[in-house]
């Protein structure tokens, strides 16, 4: 089985009083291999995952270098004039990374 091919992993996620992604940790494709953590603005994400890149939920395994335990995809919802940051198949009235830690 081939593995999954990914461009950032989110592993926190900060809210701002409305309830939108205020920011990001995540680590981000390199080439072959993942920066270190790295805080990526809302604008930041949405461009990226606009942009056709691929993100996914998950954590960093320890001691492991590039290897992460990843869990749902990342996705920009339309709704109305709106973008919802969401992760996994769920739509959302409003941004909503499930199975994220807030921070």
């Amino acid at each position: 089985m081939a593995k999954a091919k990914f461009d950032g992993v989110v592993e926190a996620v900060h809210y701002d009083p409305e309830g939108k992604v205020k920011w990001v940790r995540a680590y981000v494709r390199r080439g072959k291999t993942f920066s270190d953590i790295v805080l990526l603005d809302r604008k930041e994400l949405a461009e990226q995952l606009r942009s056709g890149k691929n993100f996914m939920s998950g954590k960093r395994i320890p001691l492991r270098a590039s290897t992460f335990d990843v869990s749902k995809p990342l996705r920009l919802v339309q709704q109305g004039k709106e973008e919802h940051l969401v992760a996994g198949d769920k739509t959302s009235d409003k941004d909503y990374l499930e199975g994220v830690p807030v921070i």
